[in-house]
């Protein structure tokens, strides 16, 4: 891996991060609605396992595999309905899924398996291009400044 592609795919993986936290954030405000009521740790953790299960994260931590084994139907109906819901964001989580599979690639992981779990639950949107870092990273730039997440100054300063 040249000096170019060192500094790229961290600043890439930086990128997935800030799609992964926008959805993150906009699925707890939904699941808010959706079950009023339920405590704020419990609407925490459904969105964080479902955020996971699209990006192919599990956390192996005891208190999210007990949740995980207690709410699993929740979990498949949530993910179900995330590209009905959320049809905003099938773009930018399909250009993450793709930008996060790519840097895996350059690091000699195989995560295409990824692409095709994203496919299943009819989240990747399969005609597009792979996006290019340039756009990507804009694209990452407006959700993260729509959605008040702070960006990593390695994003902010990629043109420099």
């Amino acid at each position: 891996m040249d000096e170019f592609e060192s500094k790229l795919l961290p600043v890439l993986r930086e990128g997935v991060d800030v799609v992964k936290m926008t959805f993150f954030q906009r699925l707890m405000y939904h699941l808010d609605a959706q079950h009023p009521g339920r405590e704020a740790a419990f609407i925490k953790m459904l969105a964080a396992l479902v955020v996971n299960d699209i990006f192919c994260t599990p956390n192996p931590t005891e208190s999210f595999v007990f949740f995980l084994s207690d709410n699993r139907s929740l979990i498949h109906k949530t993910l179900k309905e995330v590209p009905l819901e959320f049809a905003d964001m099938m773009v930018p989580l399909t250009d993450a899924l793709r930008i996060q599979v790519l840097c895996d690639k350059q690091e000699g992981i195989d995560s295409l398996s990824i692409l095709a779990h994203a496919n299943e639950l009819k989240i990747l949107l399969v005609p597009m291009q792979i996006p290019l870092p340039a756009s990507f990273m804009q694209m990452v730039r407006e959700l993260g400044s729509k959605h008040d997440i702070l960006l990593p100054a390695s994003i902010r300063k990629l043109d420099s």
